[in-house]
């Protein structure tokens, strides 16, 4: 009797010890790459004073490399400047990303600025560590609510700079196969 409790016993460790390394493994598996991705949070320099808030969570499926228009997220941004202004949030329609260069459009869901709700904006961001710049479509009109209807993946040049010490986006560079 005592050598069938011995084996019941081995063979229960075996068993436990199995499922232990199998976890392990499934766990330490790597995750597939996205395709591209802009993430973070950053206030823009004005010497006037001028609070400008821009922060993104937008990403490319790795499923969806050859298509960046099936890019998922949000992005928002303010400006208030002596308790005036405005806030919009807006969700990604397109992105696109090279070397450590994002392009990211999307549709204005929700924002306190009259006529910006249905309006289709763009965000050019450079990472460049605690050095980031950004740009915007509406830079030559003042307001995204002027602008034209814009196609989607299209913004400026990234010409503003951000505020020292908040530069914290990151872009995932896009790899499509070419």
């Amino acid at each position: 009797m005592k050598r069938i409790t011995k084996i019941v016993v081995l063979g229960s460790a075996l068993l436990l010890t199995a499922g232990a390394a199998s976890a392990a493994t499934a766990s330490d598996a790597p995750r597939q790459r996205e395709a591209a991705a802009l993430t973070g949070t950053a206030k823009l320099y004005r010497s006037a004073g001028d609070d400008i808030t821009f922060s993104f969570n937008a990403r490319l499926a790795a499923r969806d490399t050859a298509d960046p228009m099936k890019a998922t997220g949000t992005f928002e941004f303010s400006h208030y400047l002596n308790g005036e202004g405005a806030r919009a949030k807006a969700k990604v329609d397109c992105l696109v990303t090279g070397g450590k260069v994002a392009v990211v459009s999307g549709v204005i869901t929700d924002s306190d600025l009259p006529g910006a709700e249905g309006k289709r904006v763009g965000v050019t961001v450079h990472d460049l560590g605690r050095h980031d710049r950004l740009g915007y479509s509406w830079a030559s009109t003042g307001s995204p609510v002027d602008a034209k209807e814009l196609p989607k993946c299209v913004s400026s040049a990234p010409f503003e700079k951000v505020l020292k010490g908040t530069g914290d986006f990151t872009v995932l560079p896009w790899q499509p196969a070419l």
